[in-house]
């Protein structure tokens, strides 16, 4: 596999022979097969700690401190990650996901129903995203035989775990994976989020793009106490509001998502929308675009020195 994988790789890059080359790594798995490459500038783009999920290759350790070694710029999807990673190499940059506001936003325009969703109760609380160890099953099952009045729309695929593991509860409604396209119609169907996340090694890093992606389609969300989550969205230092409400345990967790559901909409919204509006994937592209060109211009500058020099 990794033999074909690099053949690959070469076949790709034989076409663009002569031209600039920035090795853009997004795994340190792919240094299997890419190690031999020898670009002009190498990005190893951190969105997650792979080496903490379930099924993780042993050698993944190994390989990333191999690419730290190499990377001229280290790129971290959270405040979590850069504050692992910002020791371990001289230039790394946190930038946090982004979102594409408007297309969630289409939630709030009220879409019809899709029809796996159309004779779900309400209210309904829901989830989407990959169903695998870091969601915590024990308090989803917990949530719903507290408040059986609730419905709980659970999208996305179970990777990793058995399905048979899920909670069976006539109010968790397992509607399986969907397509990016389709979300907002599920959505905009919904009166509350969650995010169940269960604490653990596996989640110890992240920093859910679902949590942006809940506001711009104008639902409330409740959320266990994730760092990002609570420090990006949560309650303030001050005793302020924050966007998203935190919950440890059960009985926190229904009287939070009691509160959102009864909340007024209106004043929270516009909260979400200034927020919303600090956000851009176009503002982060351009941001991470013009490092690895300064990157490039600062080893070229010393280079052209230590020519000179020896010329003289």
């Amino acid at each position: 596999m990794v033999a074909a994988q690099r053949s690959l790789l070469d076949g790709l890059l034989a076409q663009e022979a002569g031209r600039p080359l920035i090795a853009w790594f997004y795994t340190p798995m792919a240094l299997e097969f890419a190690a031999h490459l020898r670009p002009d500038l190498t990005v190893y783009d951190c969105m997650d700690e792979l080496s903490a999920f379930r099924g993780a290759p042993p050698r993944m350790l190994d390989l990333e401190r191999a690419l730290l070694g190499r990377a001229d710029l280290v790129f971290t999807g959270g405040r979590s990650l850069y504050e692992a990673k910002r020791s371990r190499h001289p230039r790394v940059h946190c930038f946090p996901s982004s979102i594409d506001a408007a297309h969630f936003a289409a939630a709030r325009a009220m879409p019809a129903d899709p029809s796996d969703q159309a004779g779900l109760p309400r209210p309904r609380i829901g989830f989407f995203g990959v169903v695998d160890e870091r969601m915590d099953l024990g308090l989803v099952e917990a949530l719903a035989a507290a408040r059986p009045d609730w419905a709980f729309a659970m999208i996305g695929p179970v990777v990793k775990i058995d399905p048979a593991s899920l909670p069976r509860l006539p109010n968790i409604h397992w509607l399986g994976g969907k397509g990016y396209a389709e979300l907002p119609r599920y959505l905009g169907g919904w009166d509350a989020g969650f995010m169940p996340f269960a604490r653990n090694e596996s989640t110890r890093f992240i920093s859910p793009t679902k949590t942006p992606e809940f506001l711009a389609a104008g639902l409330p969300v409740v959320s266990t106490p994730i760092t990002d989550v609570v420090r990006d969205w949560g309650p303030k230092e001050d005793g302020g509001p924050g966007l998203v409400e935190i919950a440890a345990d059960l009985m926190s967790f229904a009287t939070a998502l009691q509160l959102v559901l009864d909340r007024p909409r209106g004043p929270w919204l516009k909260q979400v929308d200034r927020r919303l509006a600090q956000l851009s994937w176009d503002r982060t592209w351009t941001e991470m675009r013009g490092l690895p060109a300064a990157r490039r211009a600062a080893v070229r500058v010393p280079a052209r020195e230590a020519a000179a020099a020896l010329s003289a």
